[in-house]
């Protein structure tokens, strides 16, 4: 399994669409088939296992969307993935959509056939949460790709011929012989391969082709990689001994996962803060997008502020305004940050850009609270889940307040021990929260969990400032989180097949909403 990072995992991707596990992961996994099969696609037959969610959910939420959008070429933010459908008409590609049964092993499991007139691929993939993915199978070889290294396929007829036969020039991290349908030696190396490199192996007498798969994670992974702590408490051990706080641990972290500078990190995070502070103030302005549930009612909110209609409570209806007007964003198909996800991707920017207006924070400030944040996120993508197929919302909405209010202590000038106790006391109080979207949308009640996400931090934030104990250590709340969210029913993870999802309020409104052209 790849070591999660800040970039990678819990903040980003950069991306348009409803749902990170459906819209960013899904054109991920579509990059990838693209250059498996050389970007020459005539057909392509995907394969929905009914036990997953994927069957109620692949339209509503964006995987459509972002599967063709990759299929296309096009990366997850960009601006024609709203007409991902006539994208796909003028390539002349034609796409099958099957409902069966396959032994699918998670909840968002792909089984996908893509050809042309010469050859044809299978690639087998999950969304594992936040616009992650794993690849597990090509033309029936197991593998675990994880889209975090440069990946050149060689087909062949006598693989240890070909391994010995490999010019001397070309380096990379793993070598692995795979066989299925056929079989391919998988190299992984952390620098890209030179089209001199793939020309030199592909004249070689045993080799039939080569397929060379591109990163679609920014942040990528190298043989030996190490990090200096993999769990909250060793971090907070860490912490004392170096005198640090939460985010220069985290500033520390991601520049040895990256192998990147520490000005890099921050560079990439204060481009992450732009684009966050962005999107929420395009949001102020007014939204629309025929095919959503909400109206836009962040306008109205900043009139009550403004003329002190609203029971007075500062930062908190900043935050409330700012959550709200990121969740309009999404919902009309312009750019933001999952954070950890697009389903919650308001709760965290809302919570810390929110407060830190109100208390005249600069950008350096919003950054370093960001990156404890991230930092905290980390944690829970180690070793739980953002992924509501497989938690609930306490696996995002939930998570996003842990984050968010960790980031707020920091912004606060709290500790390191407080910023800690902070997140565990928001997790605590997310433990149990359901995922059901109404109108199999991720709008509704997002919106309302979000700014509940929002709040919660803002309240644990405060109470760990005041020193209050949270009894239960960070790294117990986040095991405890995939274990409730393992007794959660199917029904109620993001399935739209319980809770208020199936109420006659929102099979009404799912009615309207195929009335009017939508899904």
């Amino acid at each position: 399994m790849a070591v999660s990072s800040i970039f990678n995992d819990a903040i980003g991707p950069v991306m348009r669409g409803p749902s990170s596990s459906h819209s960013a992961a899904g054109c991920r996994i579509g990059l990838l088939l693209r250059d498996l099969i050389a970007a020459d696609i005539e057909t392509v037959v995907i394969d929905y296992d009914p036990n997953g969610s994927l069957v109620t959910t692949h339209e509503s939420q964006g995987t459509d969307m972002g599967l063709y959008g990759g299929l296309l070429g096009w990366q997850a933010d960009d601006a024609r993935m709203e007409s991902y459908k006539a994208g796909i008409q003028a390539a002349g590609i034609a796409i099958q959509v099957n409902y069966l049964s396959y032994g699918a092993t998670h909840p968002n499991m792909y089984r996908i056939t893509i050809a042309n007139a010469q050859i044809s691929h299978t690639l087998t993939a999950v969304s594992t949460g936040g616009g992650m993915i794993e690849v597990q199978k090509i033309d029936g070889a197991a593998v675990s790709m994880y889209g975090d290294y440069h990946e050149l396929l060689i087909y062949g007829r006598h693989l240890p011929a070909i391994q010995a036969n490999l010019p001397d020039t070309l380096t990379y991290d793993f070598l692995e012989h795979h066989a299925g349908d056929r079989q391919f030696i998988e190299l992984k190396s952390a620098t890209p391969f030179s089209p001199e490199e793939m020309t030199a192996v592909e004249a070689l007498a045993e080799v039939d082709f080569v397929r060379y798969l591109r990163p679609v994670l920014p942040i990528l992974s190298r043989k030996d990689l190490e990090v200096p702590f993999i769990y909250c408490r060793d971090m907070v051990a860490y912490g004392r001994r170096h005198s640090l706080n939460l985010w220069e641990l985290a500033l520390r972290y991601e520049s040895v996962r990256g192998g990147i500078s520490e000005n890099e990190v921050c560079q990439k995070m204060s481009h992450i803060v732009r684009l966050m502070d962005s999107s929420i103030q395009q949001g102020l302005q007014g939204t629309y997008y025929e095919d959503r549930i909400l109206p836009c009612q962040s306008v109205g909110f900043k009139e009550r502020m403004a003329s002190q209609t609203l029971i007075n409570g500062e930062p908190l209806n900043t935050i409330i305004l700012y959550v709200t007007a990121m969740m309009e964003i999404k919902s009309s198909m312009r750019v933001i940050v999952a954070a950890p996800t697009a389903g919650s991707c308001g709760a965290l920017p809302g919570a810390i850009l929110g407060a830190a207006a109100v208390m005249g924070k600069s950008e350096e400030d919003v950054v370093h609270a960001m990156l404890a944040a991230g930092m905290i996120g980390v944690f829970i993508a180690e070793h739980a889940t953002f992924s509501a197929e497989v938690g609930g919302c306490q696996a995002e909405c939930g998570a996003g307040s842990a984050m968010a209010a960790a980031g707020l202590v920091v912004l606060a000038g709290g500790t390191l021990e407080q910023s800690v106790a902070a997140a565990s006391l928001a997790l605590q109080n997310s433990l149990g929260m359901i995922c059901d979207p109404i109108g199999k949308r991720v709008e509704a009640p997002c919106l309302g969990r979000n700014v509940m996400a929002a709040s919660n931090a803002l309240s644990c934030a405060n109470m760990a400032l005041a020193n209050y104990d949270p009894l239960i250590a960070f790294d117990e709340v986040v095991t405890t989180m995939l274990d409730v969210g393992n007794s959660i029913s199917h029904e109620l993870r993001c399935t739209g097949l319980g809770g208020l999802a199936i109420t006659p309020s929102a099979i009404a409104i799912e009615k309207r909403l195929q009335s009017i052209g939508g899904c």
